[in-house]
């Protein structure tokens, strides 16, 4: 792992990638100033927008976007990679042992041996300690991406109501009964925008930058306007109107961070999307436009606030000048924004769950590529519609975004908590940064968190509950996949015969062969797939090439196509074939081995058969290691998994499938 491994793009492909970065990596942030403000100063804080108040406020949001964004995320966070991605995933893998999952699997735990031992601590006792200890980081790196579900579910429908709400002060036709209507219009957009996905959005990428950079000239221009009129504002750039600010309100100050907390909500998908574009990229156009934007803008609403108390309502759409149908272009361009926000979180949380499907914490779904050409241009049915289902039930549970905002923040918090305590195992261990860096660094960002999140958590009883029900039904799934697999795997096991002593068994020699390749699945490249031996023992036959199969994945992103396979070869026919991916590829198994180069291997689709075994979870009462009804549940995921034919690319009319019964 290096700190960066940034290409360094240069000229006009690196302007090129800036504008792409703008729709990708900055809807979140970028659409944060339409509801900030507002929900700063709203009924539930009864915080007056009082020129002190406004004051403090700005100097507070100023200083969250440098600190928070630009020092932790783009400056340090950033260079925690893996092959040149990042996300709380990556970092997970960076600080674990594990290695070697079984797409759908269990994960094989390798053993730790460079560990230090504490006087009088014996090696073993050295490597239980070290493992119970990056267990710990997992759970933690663990919950930090169910966390993001709820988000994937709360930022559509939080950015395209606030957008809309936008049409109150254009018109006054949503007043009196009409107001249901914002409602349902937003609805109507979120469902066009989920039903898109499938199509992929390659050909709508195009045109996210120029939108994008629209949207921020916009806020800019807006910004500069209501500055030129009262430019006495600027001087809460300076962090004692901050200060004092929190020397006024004491608690209560703390507790309007949950607010303030809405202007850096992006933070995250800086990290996480750094894959797409490198670090340079993201760096220049936060520096160039999106910053320079947020602060114009946000600092233009508190001028305006300061001279018109009574647009707190909605200052954002308050700051158009001239009669109120001018109003409308920007609501619309707002609405645009608001959905290439959403598009990037939605393309987030396919990518995240890819990952941990492919890293053994979810059973096999099924992804499709929606692109020849970007790996990361994905679709996944099952999380997209419960997305939609999800958004729809907060827009017309919560009803405004005022209410929403309630719901936002306690999960993002929460998990840039844990982004911190996870990069600081990074830096101490992998980095080498002295203790005294890592404390005096991460001290501070765990500071700055904490005072985020004690603003936020107030927030559970009024919807801040929904993120974290979401993070305990996803960490839950995961886990118990996690363990059921490991428990399966370890019932497999007990059955299995090694494959040296397979193959020289006398009986297998002299078994009679037919034309053709049959390439047998199975998790452990050291035993004999169950399938090849029910083969052996029902069929009484084989094929001329027989060819053990595993797959593996390794927590990094992608395999460098040098070590994709491997092959070791054996007498009478037989071979070993190993196949490895990154937890951001999707495996394709017929394409992978069409690239073996190896005499007398031939895996042309019509003389190749797939034999591929497939268990049937049953729940018994012997002591597994799981709480029954957590056995269920996992039997339930099997059952219903996406088979492995499809998972893997297979040929259906290529494969047979031989079930059994399992019992945990």
């Amino acid at each position: 792992m290096s700190h960066t491994t940034d290409s360094k793009p240069t000229g006009s492909y690196l302007v090129t990638l800036s504008l792409a970065a703008l729709g990708v990596v900055y809807g979140d942030i970028g659409t944060s100033p339409l509801y900030t403000f507002k929900e700063v100063f709203s009924e539930h804080y009864g915080l007056e927008a009082s020129p002190a108040n406004v004051m403090g406020i700005l100097s507070l949001i100023f200083w969250a976007l440098i600190l928070v964004i630009t020092v932790k995320y783009i400056t340090f966070v950033m260079r925690a990679d893996l092959k040149g991605e990042g996300g709380i995933m990556v970092l997970t893998a960076l600080v674990t042992p594990f290695r070697n999952a079984a797409p759908g699997g269990a994960r094989t735990v390798a053993a730790v041996t460079d560990v230090e031992e504490k006087p009088g601590e014996s090696h073993e006792h050295a490597v239980r300690r070290v493992s119970r200890y990056r267990s710990v980081l997992i759970l933690l790196g663990l919950f930090g991406a169910s966390l993001l579900y709820g988000d994937g579910m709360i930022t559509p429908a939080i950015t395209v109501l606030s957008a809309i709400e936008g049409l109150e002060v254009a018109t006054d036709f949503f007043s009196g009964g009409r107001q249901l209507l914002i409602p349902i219009i937003t609805v109507s957009i979120l469902v066009g925008l989920f039903a898109i996905q499938s199509r992929g959005t390659a050909g709508l990428g195009k045109v996210f930058g120029p939108i994008m950079l629209t949207w921020f000239v916009t806020l800019a221009g807006l910004g500069i306007y209501h500055i030129a009129l009262a430019p006495g504002v600027l001087v809460a750039l300076n962090p004692l109107y901050g200060v004092r600010f929190f020397a006024v309100h004491g608690t209560a100050g703390i507790l309007v961070l949950g607010s303030v907390f809405l202007a850096v909500t992006g933070g995250e998908a800086l990290y996480a999307d750094m894959g797409h574009f490198g670090i340079r990229p993201i760096r220049v156009a936060w520096f160039s436009v999106v910053l320079p934007a947020l602060t114009l803008n946000y600092f233009g609403q508190g001028a305006m606030l300061i001279a018109e108390p009574a647009a707190v309502a909605n200052p954002f759409f308050r700051m158009v000048p001239g009669p109120e149908w001018i109003v409308i272009p920007v609501v619309a361009l707002a609405t645009l924004a608001a959905c290439i926000a959403s598009q990037a979180i939605i393309s987030g949380t396919f990518s995240l769950t890819r990952q941990a499907v492919q890293l053994g914490y979810l059973p096999r779904l099924t992804i499709r590529q929606t692109s020849s050409k970007e790996i990361g241009q994905i679709y996944i049915p099952a999380v997209n519609w419960a997305l939609l289902v999800a958004c729809v039930g907060l827009v017309f549970g919560f009803g405004s975004s005022t209410n929403l905002a309630a719901a936002y923040g306690v999960g993002v918090t929460t998990d840039m908590v844990f982004t911190t305590i996870l990069f600081a195992v990074v830096a101490r261990t992998i980095w080498k940064w002295s203790l005294a860096a890592v404390l005096a660094l991460c001290g501070t960002f765990l500071f700055i968190d904490l005072g985020f999140w004690a603003g936020n958590i107030v927030k559970v009883p009024d919807g801040g509950w929904f993120p974290l029900v979401v993070a305990a039904i996803m960490f839950t799934l995961m886990v118990t996949w996690k363990k059921g697999r490991e428990i399966l795997s370890e019932r497999i096991q007990l059955g299995s015969l090694p494959l040296d002593t397979f193959l020289s068994d006398p009986g297998v020699a002299k078994l009679a062969r037919v034309p053709g390749t049959a390439v047998f699945m199975g998790g452990n490249p050291a035993t004999t797939p169950a399938a090849l031996l029910h083969t052996v023992k029902h069929i009484k036959c084989l094929h001329e090439q027989v060819v053990m199969l595993t797959v593996r994945t390794e927590e990094i992103p992608r395999v460098d196509e040098e070590d994709r396979i491997r092959v070791d070869r054996f007498d009478n026919g037989f071979s070993r074939v190993t196949v490895t991916y990154g937890f951001t590829e999707d495996p394709d198994i017929p394409a992978a081995l069409a690239t073996v180069d190896e005499p007398g291997l031939d895996f042309r689709p019509m003389h190749t058969t797939y034999f591929v075994g497939r268990e049937r979870i049953i729940s018994t009462k012997a002591n597994s290691g799981m709480a029954r009804w957590r056995e269920r549940l996992f039997g339930m995921m099997s059952n219903n998994a996406r088979s492995a034919t499809a998972f893997f690319e297979i040929p259906a009319n290529r494969v047979v499938e031989m079930g059994a019964q399992v019992e945990i």
